[in-house]
C-alpha cells in the first residue's frame, strides 16, 4: 500500500462533497499537471490518501481511499489526462494545518512542504503516521 495527498479548494470540492459521494467515490478529475497525473497512474486500488483543503484553510481534513485505478479523465477529450476515483474513509478528529506540518521537524522533507503547489503528491509511510498522530486520527 502507498500513501498520497489530494489537494482541493473547499469552495470548489470540499470534504463534505467527497463524503456525500459515498462508497462509489468520485473522479479526481481536472488535474492538468503531468507530475500529478503520473502519480495517479502509480496508484493502486486500496491506496490511502489525505484529503487536503487548500486556500484559506490549508489543512488535512480527512482520509480517502483510491477506489479505481487510473482511467481517462471524463472532464476532457484530451487523452493525455487520466485520473483515479477516490472515496471518503473518515474525517480527521483534528485538522492538521500546513503550519503544524511545517513546525514538525520530522516532516521537513514532506512533499507538502517542498512542493506545496502540486495537487496530487506522494506521502511516505512515516509521514502518514506522523500526520495521523498530529490529527489524533486512526491511520
Amino acid at each position: 500500500m502507498r500513501y498520497w495527498l489530494f489537494k482541493s479548494e473547499p469552495s470548489v470540492w470540499g470534504w463534505d462533497d467527497q463524503v456525500a459521494k459515498g462508497n462509489a467515490g468520485e473522479e479526481w478529475d481536472g488535474v492538468r499537471n503531468y507530475q500529478a497525473r503520473n502519480f495517479m497512474r502509480e496508484m493502486a486500488v486500496g491506496d490511502l490518501g489525505f484529503f487536503y483543503h487548500s486556500q484559506k484553510e490549508k489543512a488535512v481534513v480527512g482520509i480517502v481511499e483510491v477506489c479505481t485505478s487510473a482511467h481517462a479523465d471524463s472532464s476532457t477529450d484530451d487523452q493525455r489526462w487520466e485520473c483515479v476515483d477516490i472515496r471518503a474513509v473518515r474525517p480527521f478528529v483534528l485538522p492538521v494545518t500546513l503550519e503544524a506540518v511545517k513546525a514538525e521537524d520530522r516532516l521537513s522533507d514532506m512533499a507538502l512542504v517542498r512542493s506545496s503547489r502540486l495537487s496530487v503528491q506522494p506521502v511516505t509511510e512515516a509521514e502518514w503516521k506522523i500526520v495521523c498522530a498530529l490529527g489524533k486520527t486512526e491511520p
